[in-house]
């Protein structure tokens, strides 16, 4: 079955960086666009930016444009997000999924973002 394991999040402050890792397993991760959502506490999920299987990056949201960047590891079935220039607006809960935009039937459990000073 579907098995998605998010981690690398934590604390940081404003400014700082942090790389989030996304372990899939279960299905053709090689050959699936994957994309990492947020949710802040009261808000909506919302999509953060996708990777196509071969690497091309797509629905990257403006509030992150510039300071964000997805990148996969077809290899190590692995999907990444490296976040720099963090603001506290982007604190959240972060996760991976398979593909982009549409309901989703299954989430792993996150992994937490808190930029504070």
């Amino acid at each position: 079955q579907v098995q998605l394991v998010e981690s690398g999040g934590g604390l940081v402050q404003p400014g700082g960086s942090l790389r989030l890792s996304c372990a899939a397993s279960g299905f053709a991760f090689s050959w699936s666009t994957m994309s990492w959502y947020r949710q802040a506490p009261g808000k909506e999920r919302e999509l953060v930016a996708t990777i196509t299987n071969l690497g091309v990056t797509q629905n990257v949201a403006n509030s992150v444009k510039g300071r964000f960047t997805i990148s996969r590891n077809n290899a190590q079935n692995t999907v990444y997000l490296q976040m720099n220039s963090l603001k506290p607006d982007d604190t959240a809960m972060y996760y991976c999924n398979i593909g982009s935009y549409g309901a989703k039937t299954y989430w792993g459990q996150g992994t937490q973002v808190t930029v504070s000073s």
